[in-house]
């Protein structure tokens, strides 16, 4: 993916001092034509094409975004018109398909950002996450919810 990139970007200058002018307009061009010679010949690349990791980025924010903004305002009717008789704090354990440091960092992180939810301790064979969350009806649920959400969104960006 980093060979696309600066594949991509080594284009992108060629056609800036190929046309003669060094604006953003013309490395825009150049970009765009590179990226296109990528595609073209990308049978040739063992991975897939960079941009779909990069796709899968933004569809990762987005979705965090998301889920951000929901759990923001399921705290804030907590906060508001607190119903102590309804809540359910609780701990439970998330097991993960994410094999990598950086995944299970990234998973924990984003569960850890969202309001209501603490990630407290990875187990020792970064297999199992433990989580707090302020207010769970259903763990089966919560644990689907984490699982189709952000774990299936860091799988697409790490192993396309």
């Amino acid at each position: 993916m980093a060979f696309q990139i600066l594949l991509n970007f080594f284009i992108a200058v060629v056609w800036m001092f190929m046309s003669s002018s060094l604006t953003p307009s013309t490395f825009i061009i150049g970009y765009l034509i590179g990226l296109l010679m990528i595609i073209m010949t990308r049978r040739y690349f063992s991975g897939r094409l960079y941009i779909w990791r990069i796709w899968s980025a933004m569809k990762l924010t987005a979705i965090f975004l998301k889920e951000l903004i929901m759990s923001n305002i399921s705290v804030l009717l907590l906060v508001i018109k607190p119903d102590l008789s309804t809540m359910q704090p609780m701990f439970f354990a998330l097991p993960t398909e994410l094999e990598k440091d950086w995944e299970i960092t990234l998973l924990s992180s984003l569960i850890t950002l969202t309001p209501g939810t603490v990630v407290v301790h990875v187990s020792d064979d970064q297999r199992t996450l433990y989580i707090h969350a302020i207010d769970v009806d259903d763990v089966d649920e919560a644990i689907d919810s984490i699982k189709n959400t952000f774990e299936k969104a860091i799988m697409e960006v790490s192993r396309g």
